[in-house]
């Protein structure tokens, strides 16, 4: 544990008082990922460095030290080695993560597939930043929504003390399941941002998240045999086993996520609502830290009459259809924020939403609007949620594909491409 002063001025944290009680700090959401994993008991670590990300591994690197625990911190030369390096580590039963960002998170997409396929519960933080070309530094969420085939279950924060607790959740629902978690935080508006965060104990943590054990492991001690090139029929009956598994994720997350509010006071749900009124007009559905404009959005509409509600999809994979189906019952009107998009289709969420809607009546489903704004970095402020909700009120039906915010003459933005 951090013990000096000279130690605390580093950035990564504070000191823990005699009692191991909670301690609030602030620090960036970045520095709330790396506790996060220290406090899980990381044992194994690949670091490469890639903005906006690299400061995880930065104060990982301060942490690990004053870890009392038996650890390697590895530095690799690639994200691909990074993953690799992780494969054999959990394989050999080590509590295993790392970080990564943008094209880092496409060089391990190879790797992601052998790790979920293996059954291996790494952790890893995702950092959003868009994908090149052109050459961006700043934030969308492309690349994690391309890695949405790999296996992985992905969890997307909207604060410093989401990351933090989300890593801690996720080691446990990863291990529970026997399947990889990806992290998923906005580069620089979350990542770099510093906010009060809540320290939890170690004890608070130890309770809740207890040493890995696996049913069998890579030993030297004890040799197996395993077998890697299945017959047609048993490579099937394996895929199939991993879609059912993966999608026991999102009721053992829902457990987890209770357990730890009743021990900490913070829960962390895949889904969660606000302002949801039964006079409700518009839903918004938004993820990661748009989610938190959206909230003061709300507000403001609801000052101004505007009958708008808003849903935060934390989970994407397993998509938790029929909770979106439970708590959007009733809503005539949904609009979806994409910051990603699935080229020469439409956006990743809206196609998402309306899958889960798909199997009902089509007089029970919601007219759902999808739109594209944030890209690259684009800001999304409490004003674009406003239009985006008018725009959505103002229309009878949907428009056949998702909007790009830029293209209508009503957005600032898009008056400003117009004039170019």
């Amino acid at each position: 544990m951090p013990k000096t002063d000279e130690q605390d001025k580093k950035g990564t944290g504070a000191t823990f008082p005699k009692k191991m009680e909670p301690v609030p700090i602030v620090i960036t959401g970045n520095q709330a990922v790396a506790w996060g994993a220290f406090l899980a008991k990381t044992q194994v670590i690949s670091a490469y460095p890639i903005t906006p990300q690299t400061t995880i591994i930065e104060a990982l690197a301060e942490l690990m030290p004053k870890a009392d625990w038996p650890y390697r911190f590895m530095t690799v030369e690639s994200e691909h080695s990074a993953m690799a390096s992780l494969i054999g580590s959990s394989m050999a039963a080590a509590r295993s993560f790392t970080a990564t960002s943008s094209q880092g998170l496409l060089l391990m997409h190879e790797l992601l597939h052998w790790a979920s396929g293996a059954r291996l519960p790494i952790v890893m933080a995702n950092v959003n930043r868009a994908i090149a070309a052109p050459w961006c530094l700043w934030s969308d969420q492309q690349d994690s929504l391309s890695q949405r085939d790999t296996g992985w279950a992905q969890i997307y924060c909207a604060t410093a003390q989401e990351a933090l607790d989300a890593v801690i959740l996720s080691f446990r629902v990863a291990e529970e399941i026997h399947l990889p978690f990806m992290i998923v935080l906005d580069a620089f508006t979350l990542s770099h941002t510093a906010e009060a965060v809540l320290i939890p104990s170690p004890e608070q943590v130890r309770e809740f998240l207890p040493p890995y054990k696996p049913p069998f492991k890579l030993d030297v001690n004890e040799p197996r045999a395993f077998g890697g090139l299945p017959k047609p029929e048993f490579y099937e009956a394996v895929r199939q086993r991993l879609d059912r598994d993966l999608k026991k994720a999102e009721s053992a997350w829902t457990s987890a996520q209770a357990s730890w509010r009743d021990l900490t006071g913070r829960g962390l749900e895949a889904v969660e609502t606000y302002c949801l009124e039964k006079d409700t007009e518009v839903a918004i559905i938004a993820s990661g830290a748009a989610g938190q404009t959206a909230h003061a959005a709300v507000d403001r509409m609801r000052e101004a009459s505007l009958k708008a509600g808003l849903v935060i999809v934390r989970m994407f994979r397993p998509f938790p259809s029929s909770r979106l189906r439970e708590v959007l019952a009733g809503i005539p009107k949904i609009e979806v924020v994409d910051r990603a998009f699935s080229w020469g289709h439409k956006g990743i969420w809206t196609e998402s939403i309306q899958s889960a809607f798909y199997s009902l009546k089509e007089d029970e489903r919601p007219k759902i609007y999808g739109y594209i704004t944030g890209m690259g970095g684009v800001d999304i402020t409490v004003k674009t949620f406003e239009w985006i909700v008018r725009h959505a009120i103002s229309r009878s039906e949907p428009e056949p594909e998702t909007v790009w915010a830029h293209d209508i003459k009503e957005n600032t933005r898009g008056k400003v491409l117009a004039k170019k």
